[in-house]
C-alpha cells in the first residue's frame, strides 16, 4: 500500500518586515501550493467594505491585531478551499497563542503536519526597512527605496502607476505593529515547541531574498 503524502501547513513565523511575504511567494513557486496571507486578505476586505466594521478598520489603520474570532474564522473559510489540500503556507498567521491552538487542532483533526519557519531580524533592520518601502496601488508590486528601488523614483516598473506608502508602513504605526508583536507573538516560540512543532531558526537579517530562500529550502527538507 502506497503510503500517503505528507501534507505540510508551513508556518512563516517572525517580525512584521522580516521577509515572511517574499519567501512565502517563493515556496509556493517550488512547493506547489498557496500562500495564505491575513494582512492581504485583511487589507482587501477593508477596501471592499463587505467584511470589516468600523472597529475592526480602525484597529488596522492604527496598527493594533484584528480579534482572533475574526481571524480564525477568515482563515479557516480559505484552509477549506480546494487548493489548500496537499499543504498550504501560512504569512502572518496565527500571532496569538488563541490562534495558534485554533491552528493546532485544525492541522491535527485534518492530516496536517506543522513546520515553523521563524525569520529572525533586528527590530532596527525592521524599522528600516519597512519605512522605505513603497507599493504600487494598482498591482501590488512592493519596492523598497534601499534595496530595491524602482527604475524610476516613485514609479511602478509595471505598470507606470505612483508608488505609494501604506498606512501601516508609517514609523509609529510599525512601532506599535513591533510592541503587539513582541507582546503576543513571540510567546508562541515556545508554544510550538511545547507542542511538539518542527521549528527552524533562521537568520534573516542580511541576506538578500534569493539566499534567504535557498537557506530556507535547505532546512525544510525532511531530516
Amino acid at each position: 500500500m502506497t503510503p500517503s503524502p505528507v501534507r505540510n501547513a508551513v508556518v512563516l513565523f517572525g517580525s512584521p518586515g522580516s521577509g515572511k511575504g517574499t519567501q512565502a511567494k517563493l515556496l509556493t513557486g517550488r512547493l506547489g501550493v498557496p500562500q495564505i496571507s491575513t494582512g492581504d486578505m485583511l487589507r482587501a476586505r477593508l477596501v471592499s467594505g463587505n467584511s470589516l466594521d468600523l472597529a475592526v478598520r480602525a484597529n488596522m489603520q492604527a496598527g493594533a491585531l484584528v480579534s482572533d474570532d475574526v481571524v480564525n474564522c477568515m482563515v479557516e473559510e480559505r484552509l477549506a478551499q480546494p487548493d489548500c489540500a496537499l499543504g498550504f503556507i501560512l504569512d502572518g498567521y496565527p500571532r496569538t497563542a488563541d490562534q495558534a491552538h485554533h491552528l493546532s487542532l485544525w492541522c491535527e483533526s485534518r492530516g496536517f503536519d506543522e513546520v515553523v519557519i521563524y525569520l529572525l531580524v533586528d527590530y532596527n533592520k525592521v524599522i528600516a526597512r519597512l519605512t522605505g518601502r513603497r507599493q504600487c496601488p494598482r498591482c501590488g508590486t512592493l519596492y523598497n527605496l534601499t534595496t530595491r528601488p524602482p527604475a524610476v523614483d516613485g514609479v511602478c516598473d509595471r505598470d507606470g502607476e505612483r508608488l505609494v506608502t501604506r498606512e501601516d508602513d508609517q514609523e509609529s504605526v510599525i512601532r506599535e505593529r513591533l510592541e503587539q508583536y513582541r507582546r503576543q507573538t513571540v510567546p508562541l516560540l515556545e508554544y510550538f515547541r511545547q507542542r511538539g512543532r518542527r521549528l527552524l531558526e533562521i537568520d534573516a537579517s542580511n541576506d538578500p531574498p534569493e539566499v534567504l530562500f535557498q537557506k530556507i529550502c535547505r532546512s525544510i527538507q525532511p531530516a
